[in-house]
């Protein structure tokens, strides 16, 4: 009856409730764009999601058991790749199936725990994985501009640290959700996940801290190894180019891509996110459907994405992904999937 009620309200159900902004945006069924509700849509979605959950469970299975396995690659850098690959993983174990669910039943079926729990996996992946790609950009900013402290700042216990500070850090940001009351299901995006209107405030406050200052850091990061590299090429401070090897500026190469393709997949939403909450009544309305469901799957696809730019640019990663995958394939071999080099 509640939902009836809502549709005769008027053809347009994207509103904004209170002065604060305190209900989710609703689906706007006149738009003349996407209709999440159309098969077609439907079977879009729940095939870009399957195709997310496979290539981010073995893409990042693939990861965590390359660095066990290569001595090469265990390092205090790579502490945090496999930190952001363990943040990619947890949600195609748990939130995106249920989005599955959700799509192929066309409604949440699983109950108010379930959806609780799959948009705080959520949130708990998101801000952990920007968090790691901060830690991982401030970890090569030191190894690459600051190499004489690097061994003394990336110590064993010192890297412990500063994992185990990200993740308490990602913790504490995502716990308000459940005071602030943001996670809800959203039946657009078949998603039980934050929503943006709950509090104007509260959302601006999540794009700038969760968002826009890890970007700052990490561009600021990126920006002086970039201006290094540089320097180095063009010979300004020839006395560092036994310091920069060429494996360094691959590897830094890598973490640059992996920063850019998170920003990418990942602005729409945020950028959404902080309009409407500036404005609320003049900008939730005029948000179209098939812009805002496409954000949040080109951020869900974004999970996926990392291990295959590991392959594709790192070569110590590329030859352990063949070794492994070349292991399942023929079973000889699978004993040596966890034999250390």
């Amino acid at each position: 009856e509640d939902h009836e009620d809502q549709m005769e309200d008027g053809e347009m159900d994207l509103e904004v409730k209170g002065v604060n902004g305190s209900n989710c945006l609703s689906r706007n069924e006149s738009d003349g764009g996407l209709s999440a509700s159309s098969s077609g849509v439907s079977t879009a979605l729940a095939s870009v999601l399957i195709f997310t959950i496979v290539v981010d469970i073995l893409g990042n299975v693939l990861v965590i058991l390359s660095v066990y396995r290569n001595k090469k690659l265990r390092n205090a850098g790579n502490i945090f790749v496999v930190s952001l690959s363990v943040a990619d993983l947890v949600v195609a174990l748990y939130p995106y199936p249920l989005v599955l669910t959700a799509i192929f039943h066309n409604d949440w079926t699983m109950g108010d725990l379930h959806c609780q729990a799959s948009g705080f996996i959520m949130g708990l992946s998101v801000i952990g994985s920007i968090f790691n790609i901060t830690a991982i950009a401030i970890n090569r900013y030191c190894y690459i501009c600051h190499s004489l402290h690097y061994d003394r700042l990336y110590s064993l216990r010192n890297t412990c640290c500063y994992l185990g500070l990200t993740w308490l850090l990602t913790a504490l940001a995502t716990v308000p959700n459940f005071f602030v009351g943001s996670l809800q299901y959203d039946p657009r995006i078949y998603s039980c996940t934050f929503a943006q209107t709950v509090s104007s405030y509260y959302t601006i406050s999540v794009v700038i801290i969760h968002f826009l200052i890890p970007l700052l850091v990490v561009s600021y990061c990126y920006m002086r190894i970039w201006v290094l590299v540089i320097q180095v090429k063009h010979r300004v401070k020839p006395e560092q180019r036994t310091k920069l090897k060429p494996s360094d500026v691959r590897n830094f190469l890598t973490m640059f891509m992996v920063f850019v393709l998170f920003a990418v997949c990942w602005a729409p939403l945020n950028l959404i996110g902080l309009a409407v909450a500036i404005n609320p009544v003049k900008v939730a309305p005029n948000i179209p459907e098939w812009l805002f469901v496409t954000s949040y799957f080109m951020a869900y696809f974004n999970s996926c994405l990392n291990a295959i730019i590991y392959g594709l640019l790192n070569q110590n990663f590329r030859k352990e992904y063949k070794t492994i995958l070349l292991a399942l394939c023929v079973p000889r071999f699978t004993t040596k999937i966890f034999h250390c080099k």
